[in-house]
């Protein structure tokens, strides 16, 4: 559904430009998206090799570019969005590609990210998705998605099977032993209860 009209109808939906991208943010945390990174991310070296897994439009990448990043490649399903994300970004590899399958080498990159893919992946295919997000990084992994305890499905836009929340960091360090955890923050909404996870996992060489 993702490819098709359904994927394309959500693209549209959420085509902002960065800045309303960042207001979006403040409205519905009290903070901006540049905010919330650079408390994860002020540490990090800003020539490290970074990739976006599912980045649609580009919005998460062209706020990193602004802080600084420079070394930005992405992977996108929806051929649509990565047609809009090229006329939109300057100096991002933006490949269309699949979750499932990432087209890069083993550890090809020093930082690989997610921001609201993972719960919009089944669970029956979550953790070929968390080996192919941790098979690329050679030893940051980095995400933002909605969080509760336990599994919980979301009906979304009336349809099922499309929306999930969980604890996502979590999944990743009971699947990989040798992954700490550098950073958690949960993040309210300002006007309901729902809480969203932002997460740094680092790969341990000594494990």
């Amino acid at each position: 559904m993702w490819k098709g009209e359904f994927g394309k109808e959500y693209t549209d939906r959420n085509a902002l430009s960065l800045g309303e991208m960042e207001t979006l943010y403040k409205r519905y945390y009290g903070i901006s998206r540049t905010e919330m990174n650079l408390k994860f991310l002020q540490d990090i070296n800003h020539s490290i090799q970074i990739l976006e897994v599912g980045s649609n439009i580009g919005n998460q990448l062209l706020c990193l570019q602004k802080m600084g990043f420079t070394d930005l490649s992405c992977i996108e399903l929806q051929s649509y969005a990565v047609e809009l994300s090229k006329t939109r970004t300057k100096g991002i590899n933006i490949i269309q590609g699949s979750a499932l399958n990432i087209p890069f080498k083993d550890e090809y990159f020093d930082l690989v990210f997610i921001s609201g893919l993972l719960i919009h992946i089944s669970p029956s295919n979550i953790e070929k998705v968390l080996d192919e997000i941790y098979r690329c990084t050679k030893k940051y992994i980095w995400g933002f998605e909605y969080y509760a305890d336990e599994y919980t499905e979301i009906n979304y836009r009336g349809q099922s099977n499309l929306l999930w929340k969980t604890d996502f960091p979590k999944l990743f360090l009971d699947r990989f032993r040798n992954l700490r955890l550098d950073r958690e923050e949960h993040i309210k909404y300002l006007n309901n209860d729902n809480v969203d996870v932002m997460f740094l996992l680092q790969k341990r060489n000594d494990a």
